[in-house]
Formats: structure tokens, C-alpha cells, sequence
């Protein structure tokens, strides 16, 4: 399986650390062009500066391609910066500029809404659908998820706030589960990105 993690900034060599890791069998490439995102069977979106992030993606012609890569159903984790970069809405930030996004994960979300980066944290994450009960959720600057639209369904709670979503073949967290040793999301996604890749072919 050929897995991207998209290189234009943010914690990248954790991404690729994490899904090394998670499925040593997995073929792991560097996402900094358009044809980069050639035969991928899945991509990471790493955290980092969300208004960055969205500015090297247009600079680097890779705004437009990797939207219809999304589209047409490439399963895609976004965490922190990535979730905010997939989401359909944004709440506004005062007194700063909210990047423009992809789209893809029908939610409302609030940028660096959990406080600034002394404000960081670590808490239990629940993933009910996988049998987690305590995943060991890091956030730091983490976007809050407000609503949820009818196209996304709840993946994840710390207590009773969601803090991870799933459109299809789409997963959106607000935390950063690849600064964990814990591998368990990151492997269930790439099983959900195999078996996505045997229906197709």
C-alpha cells in the first residue's frame, strides 16, 4: 500500500514515523507536488500552521489536485492543521485571517480554540467505534470541532465533546495521535484504506 503524508510543513517525519510504524508493509512518500498524489491508496495531513499550510498548497499547484483527489474518494487523515484544512466551515478568529479550505468534512470548526500553545494538553480520547475507551489524546493549539453537519458522524469524544469526525472515507482530529507511541487509530485507518483499496480493484 502506497501512503502519502503531505510535506509542506508541520510535523511530517512524525506522520511518517507513525504510519512506518503502525503497518511496516506500507510504502511512505513525501506529498510536495501534484504528481505526488499519483496512485497514493491514502494520505495523512500532519498539524502544523493551518494559513501556511493553505498558502503552499496553492504556490505549489497542489490545491486543485489534491481537492479532486479528495473528492474522488482518497481516504485522507487531517490532524489539527489537516482538520482544519478539510472542513467545510470555519468560525472566524479574531483579529487574524482564517486560511482558505478544502473542504470534505461537513463540520463547523473554531481554529486554536483550546488556547495557545502553554495551553496544550494531554487528555483520554474515546473511540467507541474501535473499541478505544482511552486513547491518549495530545492537543496542542487544537481547532474545537462546534457542529457537526448531517454528512459527518462522531469518531471520537474527550468526555462528552467530540473531538473527531469521519466523512466516508475521511477522518478529522483535533488531537495528534502520531506524537503517541499508541498506534491503534493510526493502524485502523490504514485497514480502512486497504479495504477500500480491495473494493476498488
Amino acid at each position: 500500500m502506497k501512503v502519502g503524508v503531505l510535506a509542506l510543513q508541520g510535523d511530517v517525519p512524525e506522520h511518517r514515523a507513525a504510519v512506518s510504524a503502525a503497518d511496516p508493509k506500507a510504502t511512505v512518500v513525501a506529498v510536495r507536488a501534484p504528481a505526488d498524489l499519483e496512485t497514493l491508496d491514502a494520505l495523512f495531513l500532519p498539524g502544523g500552521e493551518s494559513t501556511t499550510m493553505a498558502r503552499l498548497l496553492e504556490l505549489s499547484g497542489l490545491w486543485g489536485p489534491l481537492a479532486e483527489a479528495l473528492a474522488a474518494g482518497l481516504p485522507a487523515l487531517a490532524t489539527c492543521a489537516g482538520l482544519i484544512l478539510l472542513s467545510d466551515r470555519l468560525e472566524a478568529t479574531e483579529g487574524a485571517p482564517d486560511p482558505p479550505t478544502l473542504g470534505g468534512i461537513d463540520v463547523l470548526v473554531k481554529r486554536n480554540d483550546y488556547g495557545r500553545q502553554r495551553e496544550s494538553f494531554e487528555a483520554p480520547v474515546r473511540v467507541p467505534s474501535l473499541g478505544i475507551e482511552a486513547f491518549p489524546g495530545i492537543f496542542i493549539r487544537a481547532p474545537r470541532i462546534l457542529r457537526l453537519g448531517p454528512a459527518a458522524e462522531p469518531l471520537a469524544w474527550r468526555g462528552t465533546e467530540v473531538v473527531g469526525v469521519r466523512q466516508g472515507p475521511r477522518w478529522g482530529l483535533a488531537f495528534h495521535p502520531e506524537l503517541s507511541p499508541d498506534r491503534r487509530l493510526t493502524r485502523a485507518f490504514l485497514a480502512g484504506a486497504r479495504a477500500a483499496r480491495r473494493r476498488a480493484q
